[in-house]
C-alpha cells in the first residue's frame, strides 16, 4: 500500500500519457477523475449535458461518511425494512408506478444482504471510506482549495432512552475498526449543539468526521481548475460510444470525437451507456430528497445523523440541509410532494427553534444516487476494450468515495498497483 502523504499524485512517477482522455459526466466523481487525468499528463475533456455538479452531486448533505461502512442491505437491515417501508414517514418507499421495474433490483439486493457477501462489502467500503479523508486533502490542496475541507465531527443521535443499547453497539463495531467515537448524553449533549431538541436521549460522536464547506461550491472549485489547467468542457449528451481496440468513439448532440480513453462517470445515467458496449448491470437510481433552509447555517455545529428519522442535517455554505429517503424510482418520475413535507416534520422534531421563525425561508430538491444491489460502485475497465473504464454506483458516498476512486481508476488504467485492492469493485461481477 502506498503511504497517504499529502503530496498530490502528480508527483508520483507517470506511466506514458495518453493524448486524448475523455469523462463522461461532470458530478463529483466525473470531475474528481477529469483532475486526476489531467496531474497524470492527459489532454481532456470533459462531457455532460447538465453544468459541471449542478445535478445529484449538488444536494447532498456535504459530509464525508466514513462511519458508514456497512452496504444498505444487511440481515439487520432485512429485518427492519417492513417496518420501515409500512411507515409513512419512514425512510423507504417505492413509487407505485415503478414497482414492477424495481422489482428485479430488490431481488438482487436481498441476495446481496446474505451475512457473508454483506460482510465482504462492509470490508470493502471501509478500505474505500479509511483511504477517503487523505484523497480529499490531496485532492483540494492540489487545486488550493483545502479552505472547504472542515473538520467539523459528526453525531448520531437517538430521542428514545431504551436505544441506549444501540449506541453501545455501534461504539463496539466502529472500535473493532478503529473509528474515533464515543457516547454522549444529558448536558454533554446539549453543549454540542444547545439548539437541539430537549427530547433527545443520548448520542454518538465522531470526532474525526470532516466536512465539505458546500458541495456545489467544491465542484465548482474543481471545475474551475480543470479549466485553468488547459481542460475542456462539451456541454451536451452523449449519444451513442463505439469501443475499439485503438480508440472510442462517441457521438454527442453536438459533435462526434474519437479519443484514445474515456472513462464513464456518469452516476445513475451510466446504464444505458454501458448497455451499448455490452455491459448489462443492475444499477438503479435511488431517489432522495433535501430541505435547505438558507439562512440558518450556523444552527448546528455538526453534522448530525438521527437514528430514529433517519435524515441528515447539515451547515453549509448554503443553509442548513436536511437531506433524506431513498427510493428506487428510476429517474423519469417526478418527486412525491409529501416527502419533503416529511423532511420538515423530522427538522422540527430534531430543530423545534428553527421554526419559531414565522418568516422561514426553505428550498426543494430531488435527486438521483446511482445504486447496486451490493452498494459497491464500480471502478474497472471494459473486460473487451481496456481504453473504455468506468467510476460510477456510490450511491450514499459518491462525495465520500469521489477524490478516491479518481487515484484508483487513473492507477488501474495506468496498470500500476492500486493502493486499496479493488477486485470487489468489478464491472463483470454481477
Amino acid at each position: 500500500m502506498k503511504n497517504n502523504t499529502l503530496t498530490p499524485s502528480l508527483n508520483n512517477e507517470k506511466s506514458e500519457a495518453i493524448s486524448r482522455f475523455a469523462v463522461v459526466g461532470a458530478g463529483v466523481v466525473g470531475l474528481c477523475a477529469a483532475l486526476e487525468a489531467q496531474r497524470r499528463g492527459h489532454q481532456v475533456t470533459l462531457i455532460d449535458n447538465k453544468a459541471p455538479g449542478t445535478s445529484t452531486s449538488s444536494g447532498n448533505a456535504g459530509y464525508l461518511a466514513t462511519e458508514i461502512i456497512d452496504p444498505l442491505g444487511t440481515p439487520e437491515v432485512l429485518r427492519s425494512a417492513l417496518k420501515l417501508w409500512l411507515n409513512p414517514k419512514g425512510p423507504i418507499c417505492t413509487p407505485i408506478r415503478y414497482v414492477a421495474k424495481a422489482a428485479p433490483w430488490y431481488w438482487r439486493f436481498i441476495k446481496a444482504a446474505r451475512p457473508d457477501q454483506a460482510q465482504r462489502g462492509t470490508e470493502t467500503i471501509h478500505q474505500l471510506n479509511r483511504e477517503s479523508v487523505d484523497a480529499w486533502k490531496r485532492t483540494l490542496i492540489d487545486i488550493g482549495a483545502e479552505a472547504l475541507l472542515i473538520k467539523g465531527g459528526h453525531l448520531v443521535v437517538w430521542e428514545n432512552p431504551n436505544n441506549r443499547d444501540d449506541a453501545s453497539k455501534l461504539i463496539e463495531k466502529m472500535r473493532r475498526y478503529d473509528i474515533p467515537c464515543e457516547l454522549v448524553d444529558g448536558h454533554n449533549l446539549a453543549l454540542l449543539e444547545p439548539e437541539l431538541s430537549q427530547t433527545l436521549s443520548h448520542a454518538v460522536f465522531f470526532p474525526e468526521i470532516h466536512r465539505l464547506s458546500d458541495p456545489y461550491e467544491v465542484c465548482k472549485a474543481l471545475f474551475d481548475a480543470f479549466i485553468k489547467r488547459g481542460g475542456r468542457f462539451i456541454n451536451a449528451k452523449v449519444n451513442s460510444i463505439q469501443a475499439n481496440k485503438d480508440n472510442i468513439r462517441l457521438e454527442t448532440t453536438r459533435q462526434t470525437e474519437t479519443f484514445e480513453h474515456v472513462s464513464i462517470c456518469a452516476g445513475a445515467w451510466s446504464k444505458t451507456l454501458l448497455e451499448q458496449v455490452g455491459i448489462h448491470i443492475p444499477l438503479e437510481a435511488e431517489r432522495g430528497y433535501h430541505v435547505t433552509f438558507p439562512n440558518d447555517k450556523t444552527r448546528i455545529n455538526h453534522t448530525i445523523l438521527s437514528a430514529d428519522r433517519k435524515l441528515v442535517l447539515s451547515p453549509l455554505g448554503a443553509g442548513l440541509r436536511a437531506v433524506g429517503m431513498s427510493e428506487i424510482g428510476g429517474l423519469d418520475l417526478p418527486p412525491i410532494k409529501k416527502r419533503y413535507q416529511v423532511l420538515r416534520e423530522h427538522t422540527k422534531g430534531l430543530l423545534p427553534k428553527l421554526f419559531d421563525n414565522p418568516n422561514l425561508q426553505s428550498s426543494e430538491w430531488m435527486g438521483h444516487r446511482p445504486s447496486l444491489p451490493d452498494s459497491l460502485p464500480v471502478i474497472d475497465q471494459h473486460p473487451l476494450y481496456s481504453r473504455l473504464s468506468f467510476a460510477f454506483g456510490h450511491q450514499h458516498l459518491g462525495i465520500t468515495q469521489a477524490a478516491i476512486s479518481a487515484e484508483l481508476l487513473l492507477e488501474k488504467i495506468e496498470m500500476r498497483p492500486t493502493r486499496i485492492p479493488i477486485e470487489a469493485l468489478r464491472v463483470d461481477r454481477f
